[in-house]
């Protein structure tokens, strides 16, 4: 079986890499993940349940430029989803709120993706995929997506980015996300991101059968979800719980705080019923991690993990393009190295 080299770069618990590895199985290739980074602790416990024997760089600011040629394995797929935060809404009014810098000016999240750069224009895989929030792209006027791009295309084909919706592909969750996919040799025809799927579901397909009773929440918490609607309603702010019910065609974005209230998804459990919260396994499914994959020993640190991680269905439909376009390249120019 032939092979191909990837690193994972701000890797979670390993979503990008999951979704790689589901589209090079269907085109009968392997997956050899040679490097990943990740800092937070309880990221690397999960993602280390799930694949073994992956070098580890914590700190990707830790590498050098002088010293990436070293200490970075050559590779032919980066993949990276960058930190959102700095980016997102919600991240953006946190760090005004509290007179910080946001976007590229964070300088703990922000100006990471000029780790990455630094990475590609050192190593030159043949490809990457990066993804963040949908926010990116419109972010500062947009000047900032047009400061990524032209940077990455001195060096690579980089088609336009493609905001991407989990619900499009299989998956019940309304969860839109911005991919970049770039390549250092063009060949004759565009890179065309994956069309949507057209498929009936619900969110009970994702549901299990039998909940504990430890996710229902309590009168105190549902009346409060209740209040604080009216209040923000009243203020014109629009903002409060949304009740989603078994047969909804999706739920809203589940999101890394999800462990506190359960507010952005309550799942209706009939009249007279308080509702309850998804359990940690329905959050990976509606991101859609396999069964077999396994969770954090802690339910607050899996929540997390769920909410920052990518749909898995999404990114497989990705690659799976991606890996097509390489070897079209391959077939033109004969140009594609360190397939084995």
């Amino acid at each position: 079986m032939k092979k191909i080299s990837s690193i994972d770069l701000f890797a979670g618990v390993g979503g990008l890499r999951l979704g790689l590895e589901k589209a090079l199985k269907k085109l009968g290739l392997k997956n050899e993940t040679v490097l990943y980074s990740e800092i937070n602790k309880h990221c690397q416990k999960t993602y280390e349940k799930n694949f073994t024997h992956t070098k580890l760089i914590e700190d990707i600011k830790s590498i050098s430029e002088k010293d990436i040629r070293s200490r970075i394995p050559d590779h032919n797929i980066l993949l990276a989803g960058f930190p959102c935060q700095p980016f997102s809404q919600a991240g953006v009014s946190l760090r005004n709120s509290l007179n910080r810098a946001h976007g590229f000016k964070d300088k703990n999240q922000g100006n990471l993706f000029f780790s990455i750069l630094a990475i590609l224009n050192k190593k030159r895989p043949e490809t990457f995929l990066l993804e963040n929030v949908q926010n990116l792209v419109t972010y500062n006027n947009g000047k900032a997506m047009s400061e990524i791009l032209k940077l990455l295309r001195k060096n690579y084909y980089v088609p336009e980015p493609q905001i991407l919706d989990a619900r499009d592909y299989e998956l019940a969750q309304r969860r839109r996300r911005v991919f970049i996919v770039g390549f250092l040799n063009k060949a004759s025809n565009e890179f065309i991101y994956p069309e949507k799927i057209k498929k009936r579901l619900c969110v009970k397909d994702f549901l299990d059968k039998n909940v504990d009773k430890k996710y229902t929440i309590s009168d105190k918490l549902w009346l409060g979800h209740i209040n604080r609607k009216k209040r923000n309603k009243l203020n014109g702010k629009g903002f409060g719980f949304k009740l989603t019910h078994p047969q909804d065609k999706c739920t809203n974005t589940i999101s890394s705080r999800y462990y506190k209230d359960g507010s952005e998804c309550l799942i209706s459990q009939g009249i007279n019923k308080n509702p309850r919260k998804l359990t940690p396994r329905e959050c990976f499914r509606l991101q859609g991690f396999p069964e077999h994959f396994k969770l954090s020993d802690s339910s607050v640190e899996a929540y997390k993990q769920a909410g920052n991680s990518v749909p898995i269905n999404v990114v497989e439909k990705i690659c799976f393009n991606i890996i097509e376009y390489l070897f079209n390249q391959n077939i033109e120019k004969n140009s594609v190295r360190k397939i084995s």
